[in-house]
């Protein structure tokens, strides 16, 4: 979510040309991009809930495997049974609500210029494969209501339910509310934006699950007073034990994205005994692996 585009970028290329997808298969002796077989992730989710009180979100999707902010990924991550897919949403030129996590196109599509500026007609021209090679030319920024449709549809068919976790980046609250309140996703979803704009969310929608981000403990009263959070963004330099404590002592669940060089095997298993609720990472697999690996 706030991770330099640029390293994530570099990052990516990098997992890419090694040949570090097949991460996400060498546990049941697969190689290249193909998941894992479902009993595989099941067995990681069943320790993981019995040894930690810790949960996942897929940062963007999975952009080790396809493309960020696809329906490619969020596909992939779907089978993973994350808790959370973070998606950033925008508004197009013609005011439709489309997925980017740039305000520019440059990055991640064959566009250039401000999202902004284009309408929806002319971004579904655009291929949102950009780095990925002919595997993904035909990928497309989606919709919101592609992406609601794509979780909605998966949760009515599978026992583990995945919620979305809305970076609000461009869009106003009134369509953004009504999109996932159509699809039966608004009421388990969370929505991270500036303390401004959660209060104007909430004042159209009153029982949304607001998380503003939290950068220091001295701000959390003026937080919980301001907004009544359902859940804090923390900054993980600034995650220790104590702060989790005072969150959770008012029943607030504590995030933390664990992004670049803080995505490692160590750093989540300090997240875990820190009994921080939810892990935001590019690497979802990894995460599993090292919470359901024997303790040292």
């Amino acid at each position: 979510m706030k991770y330099p585009s640029g390293f994530r970028a570099y990052i990516t290329s990098l997992c890419l040309s090694a040949g570090l997808i097949s991460i996400y298969s060498s546990a049941s002796g697969q190689s290249g991009s193909t998941m894992q077989p479902s009993d595989s992730i099941q067995y990681y989710r069943t320790v993981l809930a019995k040894r930690y009180p810790t949960d996942v979100s897929a940062h963007r999707g999975a952009s080790g495997i396809a493309p960020e902010n696809t329906l490619a990924t969020y596909r992939e991550v779907l089978k993973m049974q994350v808790a959370y897919i973070e998606i950033d949403v925008r508004t197009t030129k013609d005011g439709q609500l489309a997925i980017l996590h740039d305000g520019s196109l440059n990055r991640t599509t064959t566009g250039t210029g401000p999202m902004k500026e284009q309408t929806l007609a002319s971004l579904k021209a655009l291929s949102a494969g950009k780095g990925y090679g002919d595997s993904f030319r035909d990928e497309r920024i989606p919709t919101l209501d592609e992406v609601c449709k794509l979780v909605a549809d998966w949760n009515a068919s599978h026992p583990h339910k995945t919620n979305l976790y809305v970076d609000c980046k461009e869009v106003t609250p009134q369509p953004l509310v009504e999109t996932l309140q159509k699809y039966g996703l608004f009421n388990e979803a969370v929505f991270y934006g500036s303390d401004d704009y959660l209060l104007s969310l909430k004042n159209v929608a009153p029982t949304a699950r607001l998380m503003p981000s939290l950068n220091k403990a001295d701000e959390l009263s003026d937080k919980i007073n301001k907004l009544h959070p359902y859940a804090f963004d923390l900054r993980w330099q600034a995650v220790n034990e104590s702060l989790i404590e005072q969150i959770h002592r008012h029943g607030i669940k504590a995030f933390s994205d664990l992004l670049g060089p803080a995505d490692t095997a160590e750093q989540y298993r300090k997240a875990a005994h820190l009994k921080l609720d939810v892990i935001q990472t590019d690497f979802v697999l990894n995460v599993y692996k090292a919470l359901s690996s024997k303790p040292n």
